[in-house]
């Protein structure tokens, strides 16, 4: 048993892990053989891969979801926000982390992002079948108008998105981050180059964040608001 003492959802965890970890590898194989290919325009490359990836989970890794569950449980995240939910994953370990906290009382919520329609109509399938709907409000559409508007203090952030959109959320989270908010962010090891405007951001210090990178397979960088 996982650290969410769920039979249940952890039995749709498994399979929804499952089925993102062989389309990764599909992923792979698919990503290699076009390196081997003449190199398109910029823009034509990035609508490829905005169309092959429209079907794909690209799911948290589960010891990274596990984690961050276990970050939620310990700051009493009651409103968090994740960037990039995709088939929605990430977001019910989020979502289970705020059903146990408001157990001891209050309310709490999981507020989603996600630009592709086909995708939130998969996460909210998975939110329902779940038990976790009522804890997630998933914005659908372009993250710099659906973020406009966060009611409440922000507990927790957890970025996982096509890189540069990572700076952009996070600009418009941080003024609702309590001090002790923490901002988990993916594979920042792996494309620490790609993420340059991301710590700029996190590294100047008007924007009062502590940061480190922990070492989970590519990278997730831990940041606090202090």
């Amino acid at each position: 048993m996982s650290v969410l003492h769920d039979p249940d959802l952890e039995r749709l965890l498994t399979l929804l892990h499952a089925t993102s970890d062989a389309q990764l590898a599909e992923m792979r194989a698919y990503f290699e053989a076009q390196d081997k290919l003449a190199a398109p325009s910029p823009e034509d490359d990035a609508a490829r891969i905005k169309d092959y990836l429209a079907d794909k989970l690209v799911a948290l890794d589960r010891d990274k979801a596990e984690f961050c569950y276990q970050l939620c449980r310990a700051n009493n995240a009651r409103r968090i926000v994740e960037i990039g939910s995709s088939f929605g994953v990430s977001t019910l370990y989020l979502a289970a982390a705020v059903r146990d906290n408001v157990r001891s009382g209050g309310e709490g919520v999981v507020i989603g992002t996600e630009y592709e329609p086909a995708k939130a109509v998969a996460a909210r399938a998975n939110f329902v079948a779940a038990g976790l709907d009522r804890f997630i409000d998933l914005r659908e559409g372009d993250l710099r108008e659906t973020l406009k508007t966060i009611e409440g203090p922000v507990d927790f952030m957890l970025v996982d998105i096509w890189i540069p959109m990572a700076r952009p959320a996070l600009e418009l989270v941080a003024p609702h981050l309590r001090p002790g908010a923490i901002v988990i962010c993916d594979n920042t090891t792996d494309y620490r180059a790609d993420y340059a405007d991301y710590f700029a951001f996190i590294n100047d210090p008007a924007n009062r964040f502590r940061t480190m990178t922990l070492p989970f397979d590519g990278g997730l960088e831990l940041s606090v608001r202090v």
